[in-house]
């Protein structure tokens, strides 16, 4: 992938009101080093309690400043050791921007709701956040046509079940005892629209009172549930990670795929020109596989395989 534009600066500053921890050129940091460009620079804007405080965004020299927001809570972004923010949502906006030299990014941690309530209000320009489409985020936020990553959603289930259980339809057919789920969790709506397209082999959807449940994998293992539906990422930090809360039952439970759901980097509402320059980006760096090779280096898998043939933004999945 060409790098452009060595004399641009990326800075980020953080949600809480800290000072800048990074400073990244937009082109590759061998190729800044290379070429001697010094890329460090204070933020243009002042750091308020609560979030960053959005300065004026006005191009200055032909170049617009974007406020980035992005949540630190998983493997899609997250602040590194060295205080660096790093993930592979965080790279694959920063390679689609990389094209774009008509913009710089200031980079702001967040937390989920600041994002959320801060890109709607125009404080930010564009988050990401794991997050999926809806059509009632539709009419808050600019979708662009592009996804950038997905979520694999599948199920943990006690490795002992694992001649039986394959797939999802298997394990409708196995038992189909699922820990339930909260009607405001997507994921009820998966499992209801699998339900749908699935009469002969049906999961038993209950309804959970509470958002989440932490107590799931606990209730597979006794056997109080045969499976829990999960998103792979967290399966992995949790379970396969030999420092996640739940190494110890690593040997216990397996976990198999249903379905990627796409997630999305979103905008402001005033922003449909940077959204239609993020599609056009994004359509160079998918011919040369530049998402493919960031989900193989921050994942060690392909994020795209398990994504519906033909699905198009909006489609129920």
């Amino acid at each position: 992938m060409k790098r452009k534009n060595a004399k641009r600066k990326i800075t980020e500053i953080t949600a809480l009101g800290l000072a800048a921890i990074v400073s990244l050129g937009i082109t590759a940091c061998e190729a800044a080093s290379a070429s001697g460009t010094n890329a460090a620079q204070e933020p243009s804007a002042e750091p308020a309690s609560g979030g960053a405080q959005v300065s004026d965004t006005a191009p200055k020299d032909g170049v617009r400043t974007l406020y980035y927001a992005f949540t630190t809570t998983g493997a899609n972004s997250y602040i590194d050791e060295e205080g660096n923010p790093d993930g592979y949502e965080f790279a694959a906006v920063k390679a689609v921007f990389d094209l774009l030299p008509q913009y710089e990014l200031e980079f702001v941690p967040t937390s989920d709701e600041d994002l959320l309530i801060g890109l709607e209000s125009g404080k930010y320009d564009i988050g990401t956040k794991g997050a999926w489409w809806t059509a009632a985020r539709e009419e808050n936020y600019i979708f662009p046509e592009h996804y950038i990553g997905t979520s694999m959603i599948g199920i943990t289930f006690r490795t002992e079940d694992a001649d039986q259980v394959t797939d999802l339809e298997s394990f409708a057919r196995f038992s189909g005892n699922l820990v339930p789920i909260s009607p405001q969790n997507a994921q009820y709506n998966i499992i209801q629209h699998y339900n749908e397209t699935h009469p002969d082999a049906q999961v038993q959807l209950t309804e959970l009172d509470n958002f989440g449940s932490n107590d799931a994998y606990q209730w597979v293992l006794e056997g109080r549930y045969d499976a829990y539906v999960d998103i792979r990422s967290m399966y992995d930090a949790r379970v396969a990670a030999e420092d996640g809360e739940y190494h110890q039952y690593a040997d216990q439970l397996s976990y198999v795929t249903y379905e990627a759901i796409p997630t999305w980097a979103f905008f402001n509402k005033n922003n449909q020109e940077v959204a239609d320059a993020f599609d056009e980006a994004w359509e160079q760096l998918y011919e040369q596989g530049v998402f493919e090779e960031l989900a193989q280096k921050y994942f060690g898998y392909s994020l795209f395989d398990y994504v519906p043939e033909g699905y198009q933004k909006g489609d129920e999945l």
